[in-house]
């Protein structure tokens, strides 16, 4: 039997905290039809389908989505607060009946601060307005998700995390300042999941404090300042060095979220027997893992809507129309390979995604030990990187770069000289090789959800460095496509205009019929 060595002071304050009852609200909730609701949550289920995003960013997008279709309609804090609030019961965000009224007036409040925020940076400053309004609708979504959805317990290992590992890292040729900055953001990028707004807020936050009607004239006159110091630090030379090192820790502090989650009450006495806490973490790894088929159904599911929907603009649209000038007529067979291609290559690679297996789940639990116990000092070698790097042969660089675009080439072209044998015009091979790229990055990323609990060691086969020679570039290329089209989708600005605004009067309409009939129906007694 191991010994106990005792709990960190650290460790010993994140289990406690669990351990507290959650306080109990009186205040009167947020009362939407079940009806709408059902109606609502599936139409924004395939509005986020339409969006290729992580699930830890639906909700701020959402938000966020909101309030430009509300102001874009002339809106105004007073009149979005409260519909906007509404709406994300609609659509289940919430649990009908969790959400107090009170609530309503915080969100209008913020709502109001950030757009005199505007106003006041747009005065004071020469700026261009377009960058200016992105921000404050990332701030503002923000602010308002944590209102929202405070993610309490989620902060608190967040910052556990922050100092577990803040003396473990080191850049030899940066500030200790800079250095912990990129912790706080590859936390939060790999633990916490927060995109690219959520970060840009919480630098904000730690650069200003919260907003409010004290410092809002000195964050305008300061603004400019800190947008160039959250550039710097978000396209930090060294990020992606981070992003991958915090990737990999993050996961013992999934299982342990997930324990102390359900052990309230129980935790101190749980962690102080060592047995049973190692029990409990090998049970909890082997439920995530049974899991994580229905997470790679779901990504599986939205990838295909994301596809299809693309595949309607991009494809059908231009692939048939040229295709019918050029040639008279519509290919349709090309056409319909095209469309079925894509969603079957996706539920073929879902075929072959292994689980992680025990030996994964001890390697998690030696970690949680480290992580909580007291253990040896020397015991954890710290990461040491240099922003300057080692300065790499320039004629290496272009060999390395011609070998990336061989690569690339010798991929493509193999695969267009097998769809030339099956007579696919020039126009439909583009439109094969756009949608082939973006399936793979999609396939990547669906391959990274099933092995999120996965505890990657160094050692790399041949096979893995084959994988890298060829596919690495057509995935990074589907990359660079899917992120574009995200931006440009002309579909997402048609729904979110034209279609989402009378569906949301409608559910409003018979919310309010609602209301009325079960008031004629009380009047019966």
């Amino acid at each position: 039997m191991e010994s106990y060595k005792g709990l960190t002071p650290s460790a010993e304050y994140l289990v406690s905290h669990f351990d507290k009852e959650k306080p109990t609200t009186y205040d009167r909730m947020i009362s939407v039809n079940p009806v709408v609701a059902e109606v609502a949550s599936w139409y924004e289920k395939l509005r986020n389908a339409m969006d290729f995003r992580d699930d830890d960013a639906v909700l701020r997008a959402a938000i966020e989505r909101i309030l430009k279709r509300r102001f874009m309609l002339g809106g105004t804090a007073e009149t979005t607060a409260e519909p906007l609030v509404r709406e994300l019961v609609w659509a289940r965000y919430f649990p009908i009946g969790t959400v107090p009224e009170s609530i309503v007036d915080r969100v209008e409040k913020i709502i109001t601060l950030f757009l005199n925020l505007q106003e006041k940076i747009n005065k004071k400053h020469r700026v261009n307005k377009g960058v200016v309004n992105e921000w404050i609708m990332n701030f503002m979504s923000s602010a308002i998700e944590n209102i929202l959805s405070p993610s309490k317990d989620r902060e608190l290992i967040t910052n556990f995390m922050f100092q577990f590992y803040k003396d473990k890292v080191v850049i030899a040729d940066d500030s200790t300042v800079t250095k912990d900055v990129q912790i706080f953001l590859a936390i939060r990028r790999t633990y916490s999941n927060q995109d690219l707004p959520l970060l840009r807020y919480h630098l904000f936050v730690q650069i200003f404090g919260e907003l409010s009607e004290h410092n809002i004239e000195h964050v305008s006159d300061n603004f400019l300042d800190a947008y160039k110091q959250i550039n710097y630090q978000i396209d930090y030379p060294l990020k992606d060095r981070f992003y991958t090192f915090f990737k990999n820790q993050s996961i013992p502090f999934y299982i342990l979220e997930d324990i102390l989650k359900q052990n309230r009450g129980k935790n101190l006495d749980l962690v102080k027997n060592m047995e049973d806490f190692k029990v409990m973490v090998i049970s909890t790894c082997t439920k995530k893992y049974d899991n994580i088929r229905e997470k790679v159904s779901r990504a599986i599911v939205r990838g295909i809507i994301f596809i299809l929907i693309t595949k309607a603009v991009f494809g059908l649209a231009i692939e048939g129309s040229i295709e019918s000038f050029l040639y008279g007529h519509v290919i349709w067979s090309s056409i319909a390979l095209n469309t079925l291609f894509p969603p079957l290559l996706m539920v073929v690679a879902a075929m072959f995604i292994k689980t992680p297996d025990r030996d994964n789940s001890i390697r998690i639990w030696d970690k949680i030990k480290n992580i909580l116990y007291i253990s040896d000092p020397n015991s954890w070698q710290p990461l040491i990187l240099k922003k300057s790097g080692k300065k790499v042969d320039p004629i290496l660089s272009f060999i390395f770069l011609l070998l990336w675009l061989a690569a690339l080439v010798l991929s493509l072209g193999s695969i267009t000289y097998i769809l030339t044998i099956l007579n696919f015009t020039f126009i439909s091979q583009v439109i094969f090789l756009f949608f082939l790229m973006i399936v793979s990055f999609i396939c990547f990323r669906i391959n990274q959800t099933a092995h999120v609990y996965s505890l990657h060691t160094e050692n790399q086969g041949f096979s893995s460095v084959l994988f890298d020679f060829f596919f690495l570039p057509i995935i990074h290329a589907g990359r660079r496509l899917t992120e574009n089209i995200s931006k440009i989708n002309v579909i997402l600005f048609f729904f979110d205009l034209f279609i989402e605004t009378p569906f949301k009067v409608i559910f409003s309409f018979f919310e309010q019929w609602f209301v009325f009939l079960r008031t004629q129906r009380e009047k019966l007694g």
